[in-house]
């Protein structure tokens, strides 16, 4: 083994790759690309399979697209002269044959009748089994099990292997235990050195790691406690500042209820009741209110803010677009304004002079309910008494975006104080995701519909058979009704996209003369797509053309059909949240989700499920198995989307006994804490910004 360079005091994990043997600047640089920079992370470079060397394995075994070691003799031999390859030949064991293809200048030449230990990947061939350019093994090379690790071009396995081996040698004088020892003795988990060890190392007599066994599970379980420390650190430090104590029950809410035409339904009562104890008990308020498509979020934060507004305290309410803010801003105003309270709309589309009376209505204290996007950061906006922040759908911002909303409840004479904080999503989080990227969060789950919401019949069409919806559009909107055509972004391109939604509303056009079409898409400024909108919300527009803009919060009941391109290329929660933009009325609605052949199984899998079922816990379930965390997270990186030894899916069994973990760590004050932190996320401290 490799020796590290010359060095008068012994080398540390903190140390740079570049004082191991045999790491110069272009080794360095392509280590670096693996994000490998310090000797200590090799330790967590770990490898993606093993290379089972030592044990020879017979033909007629299951050996399909593994990496194996084989003793064959060969049967027959002919030299190729066409093509790239230059030999084939025959080899058998007492089990099974296998063809062995030999290409270009080198590699061993194979004589019939000799017998061979041979090493390579076996794939299916024409005529059985095959092995492409075997590696030749002597008996005396024989080695136990290799690991291979994730690598770059011009970083060979073998250099790989050496580097890892020099820094286990390292970890053996500089390698914390982080973990407490009676839940390692409890769990009979080893010590991190020898988990590594049996990771990095492993023999052939214990054969190959496993996810399950002990030695992995103790590391997927530290890693995840080190993500759920950052989050749950994060909370307990703004659990420690105070809040405004809104005691009871909003009188203006029961006004409210009075107006409405409906009552809230059991769901939306509990939710409301779990909000009110945690704005009475003095410590901010950091819950998460999740619901499918249609649930009633709005009434919740309704009452929510009414609460706050009665108390003498100001409410800001963040949206992720400016089409969903000005539809918060017509109905809480709707709401709003019979019971006296004035809702103030702060949008880039404002006039410099309407801009100015807003922010003066907000630093008198006049305006008690601001809606806005991202404007409410600006330094500009100043709160006179904020009390309580509510963002809608939370996975469209990071956490410190809406910290950052929440510091400006802060002032000289409430320096502890911060303003309660109330986050709501449509877009349904599967359990796994909520107990992680979310830790930082209570959660409340508004599980009940209302009565009247109408079901969607869903079916699904070969694009090829589009012709035969125009009949389908014309009957709709000739009962009055309204339809939206939705042509998603396929290429990464906004000019692609409008051509597209162009090109459909003009085929639209020509088909149904007698509908008027309108078309929105992501080219158009932010006036012009609210312009368009309101048309069609007014049904001055039979048949909207759009691209994913009307994905989140746009609410027309009198639109019951919606037609997807593309659906097979689209993930299901986003399929689910563009159909709940129909049945938002009490007429049945329909969506028609259409499809290309050749179709991936999984594509196929996603929309037969989207025929299935309207639950969208469900669906978001289906969905982080397909796509992952990262794509369902949104700009909520946390890092869990780029864990580096567990799998948010795979281990969601551990995710419990890793969060209560870090609540204990946190209320002994474990000196442990920042190492596990330093160790896992690195400089990357500043968990959850994006």
């Amino acid at each position: 083994m490799a020796t590290s360079k010359t060095r008068a005091a012994p080398l540390k994990l903190a140390d740079s790759v570049e004082l191991l043997a045999g790491v110069g600047v272009r080794v360095a640089a392509q280590l670096a690309r693996l994000s490998v920079r310090t000797i200590g992370d090799l330790l967590w470079h770990l490898p993606i399979r093993y290379e089972n060397r030592g044990q020879i394995m017979p033909l007629g075994s299951h050996l399909l697209g593994q990496s194996v070691l084989v003793q064959v003799t060969i049967s027959e031999s002919k030299p190729l002269m066409r093509g790239k390859a230059r030999q084939v030949a025959q080899g058998v064991d007492a089990s099974g044959a296998i063809t062995l293809w030999q290409f270009g200048r080198f590699g061993p030449t194979l004589q019939t009748g000799q017998t061979y230990l041979l090493f390579g990947e076996v794939r299916e061939g024409a005529h059985g089994l095959e092995m492409a350019q075997p590696e030749l093994m002597s008996s005396a090379q024989l080695e136990a099990i290799l690991p291979v690790y994730p690598s770059t071009e011009g970083l060979s396995q073998n250099k790989l292997r050496a580097l890892v081996a020099q820094a286990l040698q390292v970890a053996l004088g500089d390698l914390d235990e982080l973990l407490p020892s009676a839940l390692r003795q409890r769990e009979g988990w080893p010590s991190l050195l020898v988990a590594l060890q049996r990771i990095h190392a492993p023999t052939l007599s214990a054969g190959l790691p496993q996810r399950d066994e002990p030695a992995y599970v103790r590391l997927i379980v530290e890693e995840l406690l080190a993500h759920m420390l950052a989050l749950r650190l994060k909370r307990h430090e703004f659990m420690q500042t105070q809040a405004p104590r809104f005691y009871q029950q909003s009188a203006l809410y029961q006004t409210l209820l009075t107006q409405l035409a409906f009552a809230p339904t059991g769901a939306q009562a509990r939710v409301l009741r779990e909000i009110q104890a945690d704005l009475a008990r003095g410590a901010p308020m950091l819950r998460l209110v999740q619901g499918d498509v249609g649930s009633g979020k709005t009434l919740v934060a309704a009452g929510a803010a009414l609460s706050a507004i009665e108390h003498g305290y100001q409410v800001a309410l963040m949206a992720p677009t400016a089409l969903l803010a000005e539809q918060h801003q017509r109905n809480f105003t709707q709401w709003f304004a019979p019971l006296g309270v004035l809702v103030q709309l702060l949008s880039g589309q404002q006039t410099a002079a309407e801009r100015r009376a807003g922010l003066a209505a907000l630093a008198d204290g006049r305006a008690q309910l601001v809606i806005g996007t991202h404007a409410l950061f600006q330094e500009q906006v100043v709160f006179a008494k904020l009390g309580l922040v509510i963002v809608d759908e939370q996975h469209r911002f990071g956490v410190h975006q809406r910290l950052a909303l929440s510091d400006k409840g802060a002032s000289p004479e409430r320096a502890m104080s911060r303003p309660h904080q109330l986050v709501m999503t449509a877009t349904p989080i599967p359990r796994t995701l909520a107990m992680s990227a979310y830790a930082d969060l209570d959660v409340s789950i508004i599980d009940e519909l209302p009565p009247g919401r109408t079901p969607i019949t869903t079916a699904l069409v070969r694009a090829d058979r589009r012709e035969q919806l125009i009949e389908r559009i014309s009957a709709v909107c000739d009962q009055g009704r309204q339809a939206y055509w939705v042509c998603p972004l396929v290429e990464d391109s906004e000019r692609i996209e409008a051509q597209a939604a162009q090109s459909t509303a003009d085929y639209l056009r020509e088909s149904l003369p007698h509908l008027r079409v309108g078309l929105v898409h992501g080219r158009l400024s932010a006036a012009e797509k609210n312009a368009e909108m309101a048309r069609f919300k007014a049904h001055e527009v039979d048949l909207l053309v759009a691209t994913t803009v009307i994905e989140v919060g746009v609410d027309v009941p009198n639109a019951s059909l919606m037609i997807i391109e593309n659906a097979d290329r689209m993930g299901l929660a986003q399929l689910h949240q563009l159909r709940g933009r129909v049945g938002r009325g009490s007429v049945a609605s329909f969506c028609v989700l259409l499809f290309d052949e050749p179709m991936s199984d999984k594509a196929r899998a996603r929309l037969q499920l989207m025929r299935e079922t309207q639950d969208g816990f469900k669906l978001a379930e289906a969905d982080l198995v397909q796509r992952g965390p990262g794509e369902i997270l949104g700009t909520r990186q946390t890092g869990l989307a780029k864990l580096k030894v567990a799998d948010l899916v795979l281990d969601e069994p551990w995710l419990a006994l890793a969060r209560a973990l870090a609540d204990e760590l946190i209320a002994e004050q474990s000196p442990n804490i920042p190492a596990l932190l330093r160790r896992w996320i690195g400089a990357a401290q500043h968990y959850g910004q994006v």
